[in-house]
């Protein structure tokens, strides 16, 4: 079986700090993705740089390669030990899972990582060592489908101490509530935001430190196909349609233009709909075998102005209520976030004979400035993209 990953994390900063001392890495290898979350030691600029270097330095290693032993001699060699403290300046957890559900779990002074599986948490077994001077513990197993992952700063199992005096937050709690949240969606992005949520809520608002959780779930292998713009010479509209509908997965064609060629291809109908017209967005439409059909570059922006935010880690519920809204966008965004691994574009050269006018010579190179800002984000996203252009 081979298996894809859906990840997400979300962070807040200790409050009055301008940066955060937690720091994600996510990396993408031939036959396996790298999740790594560093915390460092204190708060604000220091913990920032500190994590950054950690997070960078294990990922670049891990993705040539490196045994977890080289991995942890570079970083004590890199990183000073807190004189007060007498402890590294930033901690660590590694999860790796390879296409073959195999995975590999390194922990290293952050709270353990929350398994659940068939609505259960899971305790897997773990190999304890002493490198450098740091007890490391290492986790060996296969992964299933389904499966979710929870990583995270201190910072989440301290929460409320200060503000809200819950001293019995603990790791048993955020686990306990991780299994409830998971009973409610299977969505890495929404699992990340509830419970960052539930931290900051138990801060009063005001957190007494930096705090992450980065959420993984295991997936099948999701493919999402986009077809916008029509093809630069009319003879190519077979090709293009062909090319498109042969694809696996989901399929989205963005722009009435586009539509209609494929519609006049496949000698299917146009079904405009206006039950739920969203008076900023364009109507949808709906047509035999695909998915979504959208009107083109005004539904493409307010897509990635979405997915913008998304990226931006400005994601809440108010976030969640405009992704699920009624409209060609939400809809979009929502595919690409929540129910995409991999997305295929193709892409029309051709100039839109609505904007055929001298004032309106910038169609083509919006709509590919657009394409290219969509391709960029999916793949900072962490998902694999391909681009045919007609």
């Amino acid at each position: 079986m081979s298996v894809s990953v859906d990840i997400c994390w979300k962070s807040f900063n200790k409050n009055r700090e301008e940066l955060c001392g937690d720091k994600v890495e996510v990396l993408k290898t031939e036959d396996s993705s790298i999740i790594i979350l560093a915390d460092g030691m204190g708060s604000g600029v220091k913990a920032n740089i500190l994590a950054t270097l950690t997070s960078k330095i294990l990922g670049t290693m891990f993705r040539e390669g490196a045994e977890i032993d080289a991995c942890v001699e570079t970083i004590a060699r890199t990183l000073p030990i807190c004189k007060e403290r007498e402890v590294a300046y930033a901690t660590f957890s590694i999860l790796q899972i390879f296409r073959d559900g195999e995975a590999y779990l390194v922990e290293y002074d952050n709270p353990k990582c929350v398994f659940i599986r068939n609505k259960e948490i899971i305790n897997y077994p773990y190999q304890e060592r002493v490198i450098e001077g740091k007890k490391i513990r290492e986790y060996r197993f296969h992964v299933e489908l389904n499966d979710c992952f929870v990583l995270m700063s201190d910072g989440a199992i301290w929460a409320g101490e200060e503000e809200t005096m819950n001293y019995n937050w603990e790791w048993d709690d955020m686990a306990a509530y991780t299994l409830k949240c998971t009973n409610e969606t299977l969505s890495a992005a929404r699992l990340a935001a509830m419970l960052s949520q539930v931290c900051y809520d138990l801060y009063g608002q005001k957190p007494g430190d930096d705090t992450t959780v980065a959420v993984t779930r295991v997936i099948r292998r999701q493919v999402v196909n986009i077809f916008t713009g029509p093809p630069s010479r009319k003879e190519d509209d077979e090709r293009v349609v062909h090319d498109f509908m042969k694809q696996e997965g989901k399929k989205v064609i963005c722009g009435g233009t586009s539509a209609n060629v494929a519609s006049r291809v496949l000698k299917r109908e146009i079904v405009t709909l206006v039950k739920h017209a969203d008076p900023k967005i364009p109507p949808m439409a709906t047509m035999e075998g695909l998915d979504l059909v959208t009107e083109g570059v005004l539904t493409i922006g307010s897509a990635l102005d979405l997915l913008h935010r998304y990226e931006n880690d400005d994601f809440d519920e108010a976030f969640f209520d405009a992704l699920d809204a009624e409209n060609g966008a939400a809809k979009l965004a929502r595919l690409l976030i929540e129910e995409c691994t991999d997305l295929n574009l193709f892409v029309g050269r051709a100039l839109n004979p609505a904007h055929q006018n001298s004032n309106l010579p910038f169609d083509l190179s919006v709509r590919m400035n657009l394409v290219e800002q969509l391709k960029d984000c999916a793949e900072r996203m962490g998902k694999h993209v391909t681009v045919k252009y007609y």
